[in-house]
């Protein structure tokens, strides 16, 4: 896949990976670099093949076809010895609610063979770090959303994994919550730890070195989030107008219009870029129709791109 000096370099090596559930294809013929330092975003809306493809990474599932190496291991005839460099956080809560957040954490801490010492340590540095301090002793059932959070990453890292995967973690959490968990994530960073995340939030999608988007099990699109920007295929046109509803069903029709998206009185919409002049287009089939609006060239947003490229025409 690359020359031995590359790989070193290399966290995540897939080429053709593909996994069928009887005739569905989840993930099809996927090829993916990950260096190691960086964090890869996967973005996709629900049943794109995040979740098949990041538990074929870390050998919970086999491919159908293809082959992945992670951490210059090949997945999964190495999984049990990949198992103590990685940690995996579930898109749902996976600890025992039950047992208090301290327990939760001794608990992993043996899975993985820390000696008692070592295990005492671990512990509660990682209860200081995530500010768990105070409820250690609580059971991890009553935890807020935001501390559930911060509990099932401290146990994903209780054994100081070298690469983290990390499956659509900030779904059932605030806006805050989400955002301190990533100020989280690039201390990790910093330290060396590699980093794969699924989101759905176009924010932390943009937060990523690179970006993988898949729609029904295809990569349709990967880069760093601004060059996915600059390159998008369409050229994006703000409509504002009070007569919003009126101004949706213009566009709508038309068809040199690929998606139509509303913001409050405005309208974001994405036009075939062989088009010429987009915006004046627009504003003349507005006119038109009757509708007072106003139509200006605007700089594409990452949102723009997950549409473009996993929607196409809008229905």
């Amino acid at each position: 896949m690359s020359s031995s000096h590359d790989s070193a370099d290399v966290a995540i090596a897939a080429r053709g990976l593909t996994r069928r559930f009887g005739a569905v294809v989840a993930v099809d013929h996927l090829d993916l670099q990950v260096p190691r330092g960086r964090i890869q975003g996967f973005v996709g809306p629900n049943g794109s093949g995040k979740t098949t493809s990041i538990r074929m990474l870390c050998g919970l599932l086999t491919p159908s076809e293809g082959d992945a190496t992670v951490l210059g291991l090949p997945v999964p005839a190495r999984a049990e010895e990949l198992r103590r460099r990685i940690g995996y956080m579930t898109q749902r809560f996976s600890l025992y609610e039950d047992l208090t957040v301290r327990e939760n954490l001794d608990f992993v801490a043996d899975i993985y063979g820390l000696a008692r010492d070592a295990r005492a340590s671990r512990v509660g540095q990682l209860l200081d770090e995530y500010h768990l301090g105070d409820r250690a002793g609580q059971r991890a059932g009553t935890l807020s959303g935001g501390e559930r959070q911060r509990l099932a990453l401290a146990a994903a890292l209780v054994h100081e994994p070298e690469l983290l995967l990390l499956d659509e973690p900030t779904s059932a959490v605030d806006p805050q919550s989400r955002r301190d968990f990533w100020e989280s994530l690039f201390r990790l960073l910093d330290r060396g730890t590699t980093i794969l995340v699924s989101t759905h939030y176009m924010d932390e999608a943009e937060r990523c070195h690179r970006l993988a988007i898949l729609a029904e099990g295809v990569l349709v699109a990967e880069g760093a989030p601004r060059q996915l920007m600059a390159d998008l295929d369409a050229a994006v046109v703000e409509v504002e107008s009070e007569a919003i509803r009126e101004a949706r069903e213009v566009l709508r029709r038309e068809a040199s219009v690929l998606s139509v998206a509303q913001l409050g009185t405005r309208l974001h919409a994405l036009v075939r870029r062989d088009v010429p002049e987009p915006a004046r287009r627009l504003q003349g089939l507005l006119s038109e129709a009757g509708v007072d609006a106003v139509a200006a060239l605007a700089p594409a947003t990452l949102e723009d791109v997950f549409v473009a490229a996993t929607r196409g025409r809008a229905p």
